[in-house]
């Protein structure tokens, strides 16, 4: 089981995806289109969390289904264990294109490091971690399941569903700017500012990925009701 039903969001990221997804998906959408190069007409259709689905979360082979494909090169389970990525939300466009986001409100967000502690899991999740770092051609002599583990995931996923098994699936990270609940960063610059300290961590530049990959960075201010 795969499905996580959710509270409503009363602060940080949880609150406001919530609100980004069900209330105001143009502000996400025209950044996507924009940042991706895709048509002006391209119609992206949000299938989590929404409101009539209890908000609900999905993670492993839920999310796989939710957005209506099939792994037929490499499935889910050969690369990653049970208890993976819960994605802050899922799209579909018209044309078939995949969306994974990843939202954050506040820098220290950021910083997460693996969990697991079965050694079958840990070892699954350290090859495909590393199948990732080599395919991205990182340079840094760093273990990718420590430090920014939850950035990282995310990269190995994107290459499962993108490079592995050919699917038009595309990495969004949602950056919330002026969360003062959550002392979060108040510029777009403050944001690209960790995230670049993050990427020389890793060890990644320009990559292979890049091109499938965005930054969206939206001010609650525009999500205030």
């Amino acid at each position: 089981m795969g499905r996580f039903s959710q509270t409503v969001g009363r602060k940080g990221s949880k609150k406001w995806i919530q609100r980004l997804i069900n209330k105001k998906t143009e502000l996400i959408n025209s950044q996507i289109r924009k940042n991706l190069g895709l048509l002006e007409n391209e119609e992206i259709c949000w299938l989590s969390p929404l409101e009539e689905d209890d908000y609900a979360e999905y993670r492993d082979q839920a999310f796989i289904e939710k957005l209506g494909v099939k792994l037929d090169k490499v499935s889910l389970e050969d690369f990653w264990p049970s208890g993976g990525p819960q994605w802050d939300a899922l799209g579909r466009s018209g044309s078939s294109k995949l969306f994974l986001v990843e939202a954050k409100s506040h820098i220290q967000e950021l910083v997460s490091s693996i969990q697991a502690e079965d050694k079958d899991s840990l070892k699954k999740i350290s090859k495909s971690l590393k199948d990732t770092k080599n395919f991205l051609k990182s340079k840094a002599e760093i273990d990718w399941s420590s430090r920014f583990y939850q950035y990282t995931n995310r990269l190995a996923h994107l290459y499962l569903l993108r490079e592995l098994n050919q699917l038009p699936a595309y990495l969004v990270f949602v950056y919330f700017i002026n969360d003062k609940k959550m002392n979060g960063p108040r510029t777009v610059d403050e944001w690209k500012g960790a995230i670049k300290l993050l990427h020389s961590y890793l060890g990644i530049g320009r990559h292979k990925l890049q091109k499938f990959m965005t930054e969206v960075f939206i001010d609650v201010k525009n999500l205030e009701v």
